[in-house]
C-alpha cells in the first residue's frame, strides 16, 4: 500500500474511531449485537462468542465454526482456510485466515533479520522461495525480538519474564513444548524456540484469568489486526491472522480487529489448547505458497519485523 493510500486508511480508522465514540454505529455492525462475535456460515452469521459468558476453559473445538471451515491443502502437512467474522464497532467486518501446520512433516526454522546498524529488516518479501509459510514471529522492543530466541540449538537471546509470557520450542523431530508465565523452558534439545506475549490459553485451553478481568493492565476493548499461534492437542501448530474486511480492498490492512479476549476465543473455538499473540497491528504479515516458484499467498504488512518463522 502506497503511503497516500495508508495515510487515508489510518484517517478513515480515526474517523470511525471517533464516530463509534460519539455514539454512531453503522448498519454493518455486527448482526448479532455489540457483545457478539460471529461467524459467516451457510448464508447467515452464527453467534461464536459473548463478552459476559465467554468460557473460562476450551476443552475442545467448537464443532460449528470448525465444521463451516473448508481446508485447502498447499502440501504435506500444510492446509489453510479462510472465513469471515462479525465484530463489534469498529471492526464490523474481519477476514479471519488460518494455516494449520504440522512441525513433524514440515520443517520449521526462525530468521532473525537485522541491517548491520541493527535494525529490523524483515518481511515477507524477504522470504525464501522455498517457503511454504513465512510469518512474523513474536513481538519486538525497539529493533530486537523480546524475549528469548533460539536458533540452530543455540540461545541467542535470554529469556523475557512476565505472567502472560509464553515460549515455544520445537526440536529436530517436530515435536513442540509450550511454557506460559515465567517458568520459560530450557533450550537444551531445542532446535529453535522463542518467546511471544499475551498468552491466549495456557495448558488445556484455560483462558488466563487476566484476559477476563483486566488485571496487570490488559485492555480488554482494544480492536486491532491481529495474529497468534496456537498449538493443537494432536501436535499441529495454528497461525492465525485477521484482516479487516469492510469498506473496500484500501481499508483491508488497517489495525481493526478483535480484541484479545476474542482472539482467546477464536483460537480455543478452533481447537487450541495452547496458544499466544505474535505482533499484531501493522506488523501482522503472511505469506502461504502451495509448491516451490508457485505464486504464493500474501498478506502484507506496513512495518519490518526482527524476527521471522519459516516452514
Amino acid at each position: 500500500m502506497s503511503a497516500a493510500r495508508r495515510s487515508l486508511a489510518f484517517a478513515l480508522v480515526f474517523l470511525l474511531q471517533v464516530g463509534v465514540a460519539g455514539g454512531f454505529v453503522p448498519a454493518v455492525a455486527a448482526a448479532s449485537g455489540p457483545a457478539t462475535m460471529s461467524f459467516w456460515s451457510a448464508g447467515t452469521w452464527h453467534p461464536l462468542w459473548w463478552v459476559d459468558r465467554a468460557p473460562e476453559r476450551w476443552d475442545a473445538a467448537d464443532s460449528a465454526f470448525t465444521g463451516s471451515l473448508e481446508w485447502e491443502r498447499l502440501a504435506p502437512g500444510l492446509e489453510w482456510t479462510s472465513l469471515r467474522l462479525a465484530c463489534p464497532a469498529p471492526a464490523w467486518r474481519a477476514r479471519l485466515i488460518v494455516t494449520r501446520l504440522d512441525p513433524r512433516v514440515v520443517s520449521l526454522s526462525l530468521e532473525m533479520d537485522l541491517t548491520p546498524d541493527q535494525r529490523p529488516r524483515w518481511t515477507i518479501d524477504r522470504a525464501p522461495r522455498e517457503a511454504l509459510l513465512a510469518v512474523n514471529a513474536g513481538q519486538f522492543v525497539g529493533a530486537m525480538p523480546w524475549g528469548w530466541v533460539t536458533i540452530d540449538g543455540r540461545q541467542l537471546l535470554r529469556p523475557g519474564y512476565g505472567p502472560l509470557a509464553s515460549a515455544i520450542t520445537i526440536d529436530d523431530a517436530g515435536h513442540v513444548r509450550w511454557s506460559h508465565g515465567d517458568s520459560t523452558l530450557s533450550p537444551n534439545g531445542a532446535k529453535i524456540g522463542f518467546q511471544s506475549y499475551p498468552t491466549l490459553l495456557s495448558g488445556d485451553g484455560v483462558v488466563p484469568r487476566a484476559l477476563r478481568t483486566g488485571e496487570g493492565g490488559v485492555n480488554l476493548r482494544h480492536r486491532d489486526a491481529r495474529l497468534a499461534l496456537g498449538g493443537t492437542r494432536d501436535g499441529r501448530l495454528l497461525v492465525v491472522l485477521t484482516r479487516f474486511d469492510a469498506m473496500g480492498e484500501i481499508m483491508s490492512g488497517v489495525p481493526l480487529g478483535p480484541t484479545t479476549p476474542e482472539m482467546a476465543g477464536i483460537m480455543g473455538a478452533l481447537g487450541a489448547a495452547d496458544a499466544v499473540m505474535l505482533d499484531g497491528g501493522i506488523s501482522a504479515q503472511l505469506l502461504l505458497r502451495g509448491a516451490v516458484g508457485a505464486a504464493p499467498l500474501r498478506w502484507p504488512g506496513w512495518r519490518k519485523v526482527p524476527l521471522a518463522l519459516i516452514a
